[in-house]
């Protein structure tokens, strides 16, 4: 697909769960449409914007903790989203110049924005497919990822804030194993996921929202969170809230539990 025929395909007649997680980070890339919903969603949880700025923070932290504690130096982003810098790849590459990135989303209007996610460093390489994780296979056997990644050499599996969009009708255990499945020793698995788990009633009314907007969403407990690193090794501290995933020295009041509603966690396959 070319840039001109993403721009076509853009349906601007409902809001879409990237364009409104660009909205509640701030960003400039979504529609009115996208905006009234992440709105109905602020009213009825106005720490989304907490939620998100966390879970971008976590991914950053969790990309440098592989590259620098743990040589990984190949990741596969799924669940992309709009390209807000630094994106995975900066940050990856401002640890391990040399590193690989391939990202993958199903969003047209990502597609649009995709040449911010190509400005790789000299020694590293990164690349852009439009693929749904809903079908694993075509993405794994997709030309552009084998030009850019060496499944002999361990990856790091980036899913953030991605698979409460898998309902347990889509079966997202057997999509984490079939991802994780090809992918060598020493390899790992990054994940966050919002959760009810500290304010049920708010977030049955945000589910209601992306519901009721086209989005399916499943937001999901501690314990069935915890189930994605099933047959791996937890990094410390194991499935947590997102701001306390080895969190950075910072002179700010740390936000609650509540506002955060973000399980994470890093686990590499033995």
């Amino acid at each position: 697909m070319t840039h001109s025929q993403a721009a076509r395909d853009i349906d601007t007649s409902r809001p879409h769960s990237a364009r409104m997680y660009d909205y509640y980070l701030g960003g400039k890339d979504h529609f009115e449409v996208d905006k009234q919903a992440a709105e109905r969603v602020a009213e009825a949880y106005p720490a989304i914007f907490v939620c998100a700025r966390e879970n971008r923070a976590f991914m950053h932290r969790a990309t440098r903790v592989l590259a620098r504690e743990h040589g990984i130096r190949q990741w596969l982003d799924i669940g992309t989203g709009i390209p807000t810098e630094p994106n995975l790849h900066q940050v990856a590459q401002s640890v391990v110049p040399d590193a690989r990135v391939v990202y993958a989303d199903n969003d047209p209007l990502v597609l649009k924005y995709a040449e911010r996610l190509m400005r790789s460093t000299s020694e590293g390489r990164t690349t852009y497919i439009e693929a749904d994780v809903n079908d694993p296979q075509t993405l794994l056997t997709a030309p552009e990822l084998a030009e850019v990644l060496d499944l002999s050499r361990p990856v790091a599996l980036s899913l953030n804030a991605l698979m409460h969009f898998v309902t347990d009708a889509q079966d997202p255990y057997g999509i984490v194993r079939r991802l994780l499945d090809v992918l060598p020793s020493g390899s790992a698995l990054a994940l966050s996921h919002c959760t009810p788990d500290f304010d049920p009633a708010t977030w049955q009314k945000v589910t209601d929202i992306y519901t009721s907007a086209g989005t399916p969403v499943q937001f999901r407990s501690r314990a069935d969170v915890a189930r994605f690193f099933d047959g791996l090794e937890l990094l410390e501290p194991g499935v947590t809230v997102g701001h306390r995933w080895r969190p950075d020295a910072t002179d700010g009041d740390a936000p609650t539990d509540a506002e955060v509603s973000l399980w994470t966690g890093v686990g590499l396959k033995p």
